[in-house]
């Protein structure tokens, strides 16, 4: 059996089970290189050049310095600012997807994706809207807008740079946006109004942490809170913490109303989930004074975790005071979760088995908590330093300026800001090597090395060359049509950029042949190339496909009407842009 028949039928396996994911989508990616191995289709170094290409290294430094943003704060102020901003939550989704276009018109599609990601699943938590919803038609969005501008996306950098040597002129900075900017807008059209129809339901998103905390936190001297009334502040509204009582000096003020007015100095017991007490106490101007203390003393905590109290616990029906916890474990106690809601302040409670601490310190206390305290989970990562915040967004946006601007390859200047960021310890290497999605990668770099097969074997050439034999009796416009579903179908087993170096002599040398003008037919062909929907397999869409738990038919069933929208559009502006 010759090379491309064996590989046509790798292929077509594959999509099989991509399709049923009766393995998870990496193992097959994993199973179909070593096939190609085994059947000597391609040399080990080719195999595995994938790991080591720029995309692989994009992808894996944009998951790290996704997570430095989060550990900043950034993400947080971000989504607030957005979310102030919507009326309602289909406002906020149109809004973040019409910005993405906006944005990935002049970056790359997959930096643009990496620095919405975040901010877009912060909205969806606090709109109480399933990841699935929402993290597809970010990925979609990213892709339309590439195809804006000639810096949009690689492929049409690619594109221009091929011309001359056919005799053409590269492409204008804004050709492309002739059809461009109508398939985005096309294509946010059915983003908005079809594609919710065809979306996975998902499980809501839900806060990180599903416990609701008790902590007190002092306003600060200088703190923004001083002088509001509780609803000015945003509190519930902004960030999702309920004031059960404020304590000032001797006084107690229990269920205070929405106009009651903070002061300095004043100790607010509030409850919420954990990240927003986190983020409330990193951002708003309050403090926990056992934290404090403890900082006071000299150790510096470094590590957050979950504990139970156990039966037999000598913290039982005690306060926090009374047993002099933070003297005892040398730790301190932000926060408090109790199964009955309860009014009390935090410094007021007395503890009971089955309560569980929100705790902070150095690693060597905590675990020595003894028997009665069991840690349940380390939280260490929920943690925000908005003090880092400039130096994390000076990072990630001067990768994406770079990059987008081809002052270096993105590539280059990701890896260079991850280094930066792991040097100046904005993130720790285990977190960095955890923020990479493993799967991920494994799956990009096998499938790249089956897109080296594909045309090193030959196979491109046979598909487009049997084809090409059918398109001459179609006209122009069946030309142009059947060049655009050829190369769309390339798209999915190889990259973006291949595909498009394929068919970009077929488009001209057909074109001349025939008698018409080879331009709107390599239009047609780099739009095509450059908008990449029915597989996950587009780094964009791969960014989103493990957060959004999505499954591989999820992209067929959503991103074909997308595609023949794309289609349609294409075909109705090329020829009146471009004649033939």
């Amino acid at each position: 059996m010759d090379p491309v028949t064996i590989l046509l039928i790798l292929f077509a396996a594959a999509l099989v089970l991509f399709a049923t994911e009766w393995l998870p989508v990496d193992v097959t990616a994993l199973l179909l290189l070593g096939a190609l191995l085994g059947l000597n289709l391609l040399k080990p170094k080719e195999a595995f050049a994938g790991f080591g290409s720029d995309t692989v290294m994009t992808l894996s430094g944009l998951f790290i310095l996704t997570r430095v943003l989060q550990r900043a704060g950034v993400i947080e102020w971000v989504g607030r600012a957005l979310a102030r901003r919507a009326r309602n939550a289909g406002a906020m989704v149109r809004g973040m997807l019409g910005a993405v276009a906006g944005v990935s018109a002049f970056t790359s599609n997959t930096a643009t994706t990496a620095v919405f990601l975040p901010v877009v699943t912060g909205l969806a938590r606090r709109a109480g809207i399933a990841p699935s919803r929402v993290l597809m038609p970010l990925a979609y969005a990213s892709i339309l807008g590439g195809t804006i501008t000639v810096i949009g996306t690689s492929t049409n950098l690619v594109v221009s740079g091929a011309l001359p040597a056919a005799g053409l002129k590269p492409l204008g900075f804004f050709e492309l946006a002739w059809v461009g900017l109508p398939v985005a807008v096309m294509g946010l059209l059915y983003l908005f109004f079809v594609a919710p129809r065809l979306l996975p339901e998902g499980e809501a998103a839900l806060e990180e942490s599903l416990r609701a905390y008790l902590a007190d936190l002092t306003v600060a001297p200088g703190s923004a809170l001083a002088g509001q009334t509780l609803r000015e502040t945003g509190l519930g509204r902004d960030y999702g913490l309920t004031v059960v009582a404020v304590r000032r000096g001797a006084d107690t003020f229990y269920g205070p109303s929405a106009d009651f007015h903070v002061q300095e100095g004043d100790t607010l017991a509030v409850e919420g989930p954990t990240e927003r007490i986190l983020t409330g106490k990193s951002v708003l101007g309050v403090f926990s004074k056992s934290e404090q203390k403890l900082q006071a003393g000299g150790e510096v905590p470094v590590r957050l975790v979950e504990a139970v109290v156990l039966p037999g616990s000598p913290l039982t029906g005690r306060t926090l005071r009374e047993s002099r916890f933070r003297e005892r474990y040398g730790v301190s106690v932000l926060a408090l979760h109790r199964r009955a809601r309860t009014v009390e302040r935090l410094g007021g409670l007395r503890v009971q088995v089955g309560d569980v601490l929100l705790l902070q310190g150095s690693e060597e206390r905590l675990s020595a908590l003894g028997e009665y305290l069991t840690v349940l989970g380390d939280l260490t990562e929920e943690q925000r330093d908005l003090r880092k915040a400039p130096l994390a967004l000076l990072l990630f946006g001067g990768a994406v300026v770079a990059g987008g601007l081809g002052l270096v390859p993105l590539s280059v200047a990701v890896v260079v800001a991850v280094g930066l960021a792991l040097a100046l310890r904005l993130i720790s290497p285990d977190e960095a090597y955890g923020a990479i999605e493993w799967p991920v990668i494994v799956l990009v770099a096998c499938m790249l090395a089956f897109g080296t097969a594909f045309e090193d074997t030959g196979a491109a050439k046979v598909l487009t060359a049997g084809i090409s034999g059918v398109l001459e009796p179609l006209g122009p416009y069946g030309l142009l049509a059947a060049l655009f579903a050829v190369t769309v179908a390339l798209t999915q087993p190889m990259s973006n950029q291949a595909a498009a170096l394929v068919m970009l002599p077929l488009a001209i040398g057909t074109a001349e042949a025939l008698g018409h003008d080879p331009r709107p037919f390599v239009i047609g062909v780099t739009v095509a190339a450059s908008n990449s929907f029915i597989t996950p397999l587009e780094p964009s869409c791969m960014l989103v496909y493990g957060p959004g738990r999505y499954r591989f038919i999820d992209f067929v069933r959503v991103g074909m009407g997308l595609t023949l929208v794309t289609f349609a559009v294409a075909l109705l502006v090329i020829p009146r842009v471009w004649p033939f």
